[in-house]
């Protein structure tokens, strides 16, 4: 691990903890061994660790969607999502955590940056849910307000979800595959043992 990596690493557990405006760049130096002025050689500001941080949840959250066959039915893409996003969150809690709940204290140009990624990210849900709705395996309405249920459901995860929590991974993504499914209205049960083997 890099020392600037483990800055970075030491910065989102703090800013998960105590939050962003509480944690101050003496108390980051100090936690990883150095002197308030040598974190400068390594970090430009509060507000830089605050961006990569971010930068990293979004990227990983974006790849965990890319990696999903856009060929696949609708039932088993939507397992993967939700099996990737719940997996992007056990691996780098503190990061989703500080995605979720700090990243409105970027500057605004910055912020529209996210906003798009964010976009994006929640696009691979849509298109999986419209797909499912026109093909029948999904009973949706409305797309849309079904994809923001959808990611509200999985996004509130960064509360509750530990690593060391008492439903393994692969158990977890099966039951909140399940519930989302059947929220969708999903008649395609047929998939779902393949889907849970792809979660796994």
């Amino acid at each position: 691990m890099t020392r600037r990596q483990e800055i970075l690493d030491t910065a989102g557990d703090l800013f998960q903890r105590r939050g962003y405006h509480a944690t101050s760049m003496r108390e980051i130096a100090r936690n990883v061994s150095l002197q308030g002025s040598s974190l400068y050689a390594h970090i430009d500001s509060k507000e830089e660790l605050l961006r990569a941080i971010v930068d990293e949840a979004a990227d990983a959250f974006l790849m965990a969607a890319a990696g999903v066959d856009r060929t696949l039915p609708p039932p088993q893409r939507m397992r993967l999502l939700v099996a990737g996003h719940l997996q992007v969150i056990r691996d780098k809690l503190p990061y989703a955590t500080v995605f979720f709940h700090e990243w409105a204290h970027l500057p605004a140009e910055l912020r529209g940056d996210l906003v798009a990624r964010r976009d994006a990210y929640q696009a691979h849900f849509r298109e999986t849910i419209v797909a499912g709705a026109r093909d029948g395996s999904f009973s949706v309405e409305d797309p849309a307000l079904a994809t923001l249920f959808v990611l509200s459901a999985l996004n509130w995860s960064y509360q509750w979800l530990h690593p060391e929590g008492r439903l393994p991974l692969e158990v977890l993504a099966q039951r909140y595959g399940d519930m989302i499914l059947h929220a969708l209205g999903s008649a395609a049960d047929d998939t779902a043992q393949e889907g849970r083997q792809h979660a796994a």
